[in-house]
Parts: C-alpha cells; sequence; structure tokens
C-alpha cells in the first residue's frame, strides 16, 4: 500500500522532471535562434602555402548617397566627352586610314605638281563624303576630334594642313581656330588631362570594333 509520504515524493519527481525538460527546451530553442541570426557560417580555405584559415562569406551592403555639386559637375561633363567621342571617334579612324593611303600614293612621287593633283583628288572625295557630316559638329566635338586626329595619326591638325596643304593655309585656319577658342596644335596627352578621354576612346572603340 502506497502512503501519503511516497505519493508526494512521485508528485515532487514528476514536477522536477518537467521543470528540467521545460529549461532544456528553452535553451535549445535559443541555441538555434542564435545560430540562424547571430553566426556566420565559417569554412576552411586552404592557402597555396598549405595553410588552412578561416573563411566567411558577408552579405552585400548598398550604400547610397547624395552627389555633391562638384561631382555632379565632373559627370556632366565626362558624359559631355562621352558622347563627343561616340560621335566623333569614326572620324577620326577615316583620317588616319586616309593618311596613310595617300601617304602610300605620294611615297615614290617627287614632281610637286604630281603631288598636288594626288592630293587634290583625294581631298574632293573627302568633302564629298564627309563635309556634310562635319559641318553638324558642335565647337566642342570639333575640339575633341582634332584630339583624337591626334591621338590616332601622331600628328596635330595644323602639322597635317602644313603637310599637305602648305604654309599659308596652316596659318590661315589656326587662326580661325583660335578665334573659336580652340588650337589645331593641341597635344594629345593620354597619362595627364587627356586621362579621362582615353579612357571612354577605349571603351567606345570595343564598341565599334576597333583595336583601340
Amino acid at each position: 500500500m502506497v502512503g501519503p509520504l511516497h505519493t508526494a515524493l512521485m508528485r515532487f519527481r514528476r514536477l522536477v522532471g518537467s521543470l528540467i525538460f521545460l529549461c532544456l527546451g528553452s535553451m535549445t530553442a535559443s541555441a538555434q535562434s542564435t545560430s540562424s541570426q547571430d553566426t556566420l557560417r565559417v569554412e576552411a580555405f586552404i592557402t597555396p602555402a598549405g595553410d588552412t584559415i578561416g573563411q566567411s562569406y558577408l552579405p552585400g551592403v548598398e550604400v547610397m548617397a547624395r552627389l555633391t555639386g562638384k561631382w555632379k559637375d565632373y559627370w556632366a561633363d565626362w558624359t559631355r566627352l562621352r558622347n563627343a567621342v561616340y560621335v566623333t571617334y569614326p572620324y577620326a579612324k577615316a583620317a588616319s586610314r586616309i593618311m596613310n593611303e595617300i601617304n602610300a600614293q605620294l611615297v615614290h612621287v617627287s614632281d610637286k605638281k604630281e603631288r598636288r593633283r594626288l592630293i587634290h583628288s583625294r581631298e574632293k572625295e573627302l568633302k564629298k563624303e564627309f563635309t556634310d557630316k562635319l559641318t553638324k559638329l558642335s565647337i566642342y566635338q570639333g575640339k575633341v576630334l582634332m584630339k583624337l586626329i591626334n591621338r590616332e595619326t601622331g600628328n596635330n591638325c595644323y602639322e597635317i594642313i602644313h603637310e599637305y596643304k602648305g604654309f599659308m593655309n596652316a596659318a590661315f585656319w589656326q587662326t580661325i581656330a583660335v578665334l573659336f577658342g580652340s588650337n589645331l596644335k593641341q597635344a594629345y596627352d593620354p597619362m595627364g588631362k587627356d586621362a579621362d578621354m582615353e579612357r571612354i576612346v577605349k571603351d567606345v572603340a570595343k564598341m565599334y570594333g576597333y583595336p583601340g
């Protein structure tokens, strides 16, 4: 026969067992929650030297901020330059190709009259093909084109005109250029003031399929 003392002891044991079960369940849930939210998965990475170090991948973070006036101006100028390069780069490539063709024709021609005739014949072709297109360029685009011609040919526009049309023509067009705030003798400086243009040219060259 079970006495009152034994019955009370059994109830106490069941109560303690229930409390222990609840505590363990709470601890397990807490550990699972912490594992999924507060810890990172760490993997092993073996270096070329054979060392093993831990590595983890952090989620990306997107940072957004408003542009200052300085950077707004920079990107406005950059966009304007890129558009100008996009429009004028094919003309600079064409100028380089045509100059190479003319030079190949003139290499064995010493007679001045014959040289003038060959140059004049190519000049007529160029005017017919490019005059309408080039006259639609803005002054800014014209300046960019002169830079690109220098880049592609290795000669500035003054030297090119002087070579094919003589000193008087070169001096005349240089005067016109100065009046419009430009300079036929301007050099191309890809490592300095024209660094942005050089980066844009390489990007645009890929779009056109040129080697750049």
